[in-house]
């Protein structure tokens, strides 16, 4: 049975409406995704960064009358924003197929480093002896395919053959899926602290805790404004540089002597700025690590 496929570019903000439109429209299924795969830079601290613009998809199975269905999504659109127009809606018939295994074979086991994987749920562990992480990709927060990430995951997996994690403390500052945290978890650490300015992120990380067996006295997921002072032996901060130049007091100061710092959600071209942020804060940072124009700065508190 053949399908029937639209397809609009929509501002983030209205994508949740125009998602609300064609469900009522009988979608059978709805995907979003960023139109130009691009990353956000520099958002202002303390704000959710957002696309700049989203693809919707809709899926149906009712081929009939899809000039009445457009008009109606169209009219109700008018009425729910009235100041902006409805955005062009495409469409086209699809040959039947699996779309859920079609989408799940797209993603496959990541390796990080010599012994950590990410693993989809739906696959077997490449490697049984190896460090698993199961993760399951999606639209938000980090599944270890963004270059800023592999580098903090494969920095994570050096660090761990170079001296073991046994006992060590981690915090990740702006966990996101808390991947970071519970790769160092895996990896050997003791316990971690996650932190994040978005509920949604603490919620996320907290499944992906569990879904990897991590019992929650050992990852413990605070807002900013009510994470426990202290110091930890490993920090890893992925955001922006903005914001790591800006809480560089706050962050550096988590670094307890001997222990060591990993950045990234870096341009090249901010790489010494932020260097010289954390420098200034007594830390010894070495030459960064640069893949596909981003960067990771690592660091460490000398005893």
């Amino acid at each position: 049975m053949p399908w029937l496929q639209l397809k609009a570019r929509v501002a983030p903000e209205q994508a949740e409406t125009l998602e609300e439109l064609l469900i009522a429209e009988g979608a059978s299924a709805i995907t979003l995704q960023d139109a130009q795969d691009d990353p956000v830079f520099e958002p202002d601290l303390g704000t959710t960064p957002l696309w700049q613009e989203t693809i919707l998809t809709g899926l149906y199975d009712d081929l009939d009358n899809i000039d009445a269905m457009l008009e109606r999504v169209h009219q109700a659109w008018t009425l729910a924003i009235d100041d902006d127009p409805c955005p062009t809606i495409e469409y086209e018939l699809l040959d039947d197929r699996d779309w859920q295994r079609e989408w799940m074979d797209g993603f496959t086991p990541l390796q990080m480093g010599k012994r950590l994987w990410i693993v989809p749920s739906w696959h077997e562990a490449p490697d049984p002896l190896a460090v698993n992480l199961l993760l399951d990709p999606g639209l938000a927060f980090g599944t270890g395919t963004h270059p800023t990430t592999a580098l903090c995951l494969e920095w994570l997996d050096e660090l761990a053959t170079r001296t073991p994690l046994e006992g060590k403390s981690v915090l990740d500052f702006g966990c996101g899926s808390g991947i970071l945290a519970i790769a160092a978890l895996k990896l050997g650490a003791a316990d971690a602290f996650g932190t994040d300015i978005d509920p949604q992120a603490l919620i996320a990380s907290r499944d992906n805790a569990q879904r990897n067996g991590i019992a929650e006295p050992r990852l413990r997921l605070y807002l900013p404004d009510q994470l426990p002072a202290g110091v930890e032996d490993i920090v890893v901060a992925n955001i922006l540089a903005a914001p790591l130049i800006e809480l560089a007091p706050i962050i550096a100061a988590r670094v307890a002597t001997g222990g060591h710092l990993a950045l990234s959600g870096i341009l090249a071209k901010q790489a010494d700025e932020v260097l010289e942020a954390y420098r200034n804060q007594g830390l010894q940072m070495d030459v960064p690590v640069e893949r596909e124009g981003w960067v990771r700065l690592n660091g460490y508190r000398r005893v």
